[in-house]
């Protein structure tokens, strides 16, 4: 008897403690995370670009660099998770991609020289924590302050970024080019 139960608490604990999603939870994660990266998008652009209508880049830039931060705390309380936005060419310190957000844009900027689909990707981690992570890509108004200078960046621009971020490298950008990761990491 006394293995019966051994046996049995031992393969609770093992499904208990699975690192996988069954189909029906990477659904349910994939909806929420993509709810919670659009509304952060939303928030962040219309707050953006409020700033850019009444000052241009010289209003813009500054508000970003001081109340981007904010905004996504604010809404990380809010849907209790942690939103992080990153990239591997940043403009703040800050946002500095975890090893496994590397390997993910790594694999997107493949899949985008291979012409494919780039999908969210939600996972279990090795402390139990669940993930989702989705590309951002570059539209055509983020080329104000994240293009080509004398393209779609102006030399006005670029040094009021480099005057606020000094070791800015978050430019060069075309339209529909990989500009980085959502990654959310639910609280529950």
């Amino acid at each position: 008897m006394f293995k019966k139960v051994l046996i049995l608490a031992v393969l609770i604990s093992f499904v208990s403690c699975s690192s996988e999603f069954s189909e029906k939870e990477k659904q349910e994660y994939t909806v929420k995370g993509k709810e919670i990266a659009q509304a952060t998008f939303k928030e962040l652009s219309t707050n953006l670009m409020t700033q850019m209508k009444a000052g241009g880049p010289a209003q813009a830039i500054p508000f970003c660099n001081q109340e981007a931060s904010p905004i996504t705390e604010a809404l990380s309380k809010k849907y209790n998770v942690e939103i992080k936005r990153t990239s591997n060419k940043l403009r703040s310190c800050d946002n500095d991609p975890s090893e496994r957000e590397i390997e993910i844009m790594d694999s997107y900027e493949q899949l985008m020289l291979e012409n494919k689909e780039l999908k969210p990707i939600v996972e279990i981690d090795e402390n139990q924590k669940k993930h989702f992570y989705a590309p951002i890509k570059i539209k055509a108004n983020c080329l104000v302050c994240h293009g080509k200078v004398n393209e779609t960046m102006t030399v006005e621009t670029d040094s009021i970024i480099k005057s606020i971020y000094q070791f800015d490298i978050a430019t060069g950008y075309t339209e529909g080019d990989l500009r980085g990761l959502w990654s959310i990491t639910f609280n529950k």
